[in-house]
């Protein structure tokens, strides 16, 4: 402790548990803050995957059913997974074809760039889906990522010129 004071810095405990407990001789506030900063950039770091949804009804109109699967379709060139569904209301519950064609119809429109995941399944007045993007989509938006991160070093280099 005195060795700590004489070089103005902080006695911090890192490790309690260990027999004996490690301590070191620090800036505690440098430290808290470098901390902090490694956690900032394992946030970023990991990698969210969100999932989408999207509601579709028994009898969609060609026009409703075509914006909404283009709206999944940007989802899916994101990124993000989807989740299409279709929901049944009172009586359309007995007509369940009819949801399930749907259903085929968007797996159908979106297997050029998607792979469904789960199977069409009822869960109550809903069936649904989920897709999610192919691997070759996935590794494109990476690479894109990457390429904008990079700093550019050769427009640097002419400009000081």
């Amino acid at each position: 402790m005195q060795r700590a004071r004489d070089l103005n810095l902080d006695l911090v405990e890192i490790s309690p548990d260990a027999r004996p407990p490690v301590c070191r001789i620090l800036d505690y506030g440098k430290y808290k803050y470098e901390i902090s900063k490694k956690e900032k950039q394992n946030k970023k770091k990991q990698q969210s995957s969100q999932l989408k949804e999207m509601r579709y009804r028994p009898k969609i109109d060609d026009h409703d059913f075509e914006f909404k699967t283009k709206h999944l379709r940007e989802f899916l060139l994101q990124g993000a997974k989807v989740r299409p569904m279709v929901q049944f209301r009172g009586r359309e519950m007995a007509h369940q074809e009819f949801g399930r064609k749907i259903i085929q119809r968007v797996i159908e429109n979106l297997s050029d760039i998607s792979n469904v995941d789960v199977a069409p399944k009822m869960e109550g007045n809903m069936l649904s889906a989920v897709l999610s993007p192919k691997s070759e989509i996935v590794k494109k938006l990476q690479k894109d990522k990457q390429q904008k991160t990079r700093p550019e070093s050769d427009g640097e280099a002419t400009e000081s010129q």
